[in-house]
């Protein structure tokens, strides 16, 4: 049987199942839950974009659906590790754009930010943060985040010019959001400056206000002047790095800015993140300004080096200070054959460290391993001497590192 199809894109006289909200009960996940409450996270956001793909309405309603229910499913999990938190902001970065996009008409999305707000307001620890965030997107059109922008202004503006200290609205940043979604720039400034602590989470929405009405200058002093006590310096910097390169100040931004708000979960990610931005720069000028970054920490741009094919390099910041084991280890074994001589010099480094105490959860077998290697790679690079070398190592420190090296090696030396 056909199914008819409302104006606003979901189906008429049909009723969606969706599976997730039986997993979403109120109180459903108990304390010590929070790794299952991860996996049902990603499992309700799959089958809410899934649905999307093709009911992109009817995908937002169970979107806004499973919005509602985060706080009263999870609010007795332990939420301490953070692991949850990253999977709520995850899910929510993931369904918010499915929201904004969709299709809906003024009707259903007005019903929609009813429905969001509420679950705001019931939020006990601001999962919803992100929401409130992007409110001005979510009301889509110019009209609603005016008026919602009404309804906020005389709460926040009260808020923040209450002589008592404390006060907190959490309709602050969607109050911000849809003033700059309604393009009404100066008032996102003028209402920022009855705010008496500088926080850079509101004061963002006026470094774009600022940019918004073409003034880069004063937007670039806004934000550096949002520095202060618990403020995240690496998020300012990368504002302050996205204005001058939008005005084509290429090398001021990367003087004063690119190489701190570089990020990254290591620091070859940190290397590839600067790089990425600044392709002008030759990658071996990048590697040396990061290495002065971090004085007593050279060993860690080893692996940044052996990519790069700086081989000596490498080589020489393994020997400036501590680099993980491991890593030697693994770089010996991958070089073993095209660069034997590069991988000499990583195995003999690994034992090196490993001597002195260094290397996360080792045993004997990465010992025995790197020992092996740096034979091998002996071998092919036809050095006589080596085991004077790893002797002579094994002679520099006498401590518990040495003791287990030594007692590691006992069957091969």
């Amino acid at each position: 049987m056909l199914r008819e199809v409302q104006s606003n894109g979901m189906t008429k006289g049909t009723i969606h199942k969706w599976i997730f909200p039986a997993r979403f009960r109120a109180g459903s996940y108990g304390w010590k839950s929070s790794k299952l409450a991860c996996q049902r996270l990603r499992e309700a956001v799959s089958e809410i974009k899934k649905v999307a793909k093709k009911e992109p309405v009817l995908g937002a309603e169970g979107a806004v659906r499973l919005l509602e229910k985060i706080w009263p499913a999870l609010e007795h999990v332990d939420s301490s590790s953070g692991a949850l938190g990253s999977a709520v902001n995850k899910a929510l970065d993931d369904l918010i754009p499915l929201i904004i996009k969709a299709p809906a008409d003024a009707k259903t999305r007005n019903k929609w930010l009813e429905r969001l707000w509420k679950a705001m307001e019931d939020d006990g620890v601001d999962y919803l943060g992100p929401v409130g965030d992007r409110w001005g997107e979510l009301c889509v059109s110019v009209e609603t985040a005016n008026q919602w922008a009404g309804e906020l202004i005389p709460t926040l503006r009260s808020c923040w010019t209450d002589p008592n200290p404390g006060n907190y609205f959490h309709g602050a940043t969607a109050c911000l959001s849809c003033l700059l979604a309604a393009r009404r720039y100066q008032e996102v400034v003028d209402l920022l400056a009855l705010d008496r602590k500088p926080f850079w989470h509101y004061r963002r929405y006026g470094v774009e206000a600022l940019l918004a009405m073409g003034k880069k200058s004063e937007a670039l002093k806004y934000a550096e002047a949002s520095r202060g006590l618990n403020q995240p310096d690496s998020a300012i910097d990368k504002t302050c790095e996205d204005v001058l390169i939008s005005s084509g100040l290429h090398d001021e931004a990367y003087r004063r800015y690119g190489l701190k708000a570089a990020q990254g979960n290591s620091y070859l990610a940190r290397f590839r993140a600067v790089a990425k931005r600044y392709p002008m720069k030759a990658p071996v000028e990048i590697l040396a300004d990061l290495i002065k970054t971090t004085p007593g920490e050279e060993g860690k741009w080893f692996a940044t080096a052996k990519d790069l094919k700086l081989y000596e390099l490498a080589l020489q910041l393994a020997d400036q200070s501590p680099c993980e084991p491991k890593t030697l280890t693994r770089a010996a074994r991958d070089f073993l054959e095209s660069e034997p001589e590069f991988a000499l010099g990583s195995a003999l480094a690994a034992l090196r460290w490993l001597n002195e105490g260094w290397g996360y959860e080792v045993t004997s077998i990465d010992v025995i391993d790197a020992y092996d290697l740096a034979l091998k790679a002996a071998d092919r690079s036809h050095v006589d001497n080596v085991l004077d070398q790893i002797r002579g190592l094994l002679d520099q420190n006498k401590g518990a590192g040495s003791a287990f090296v030594r007692q590691s090696l006992s069957s091969r030396m």
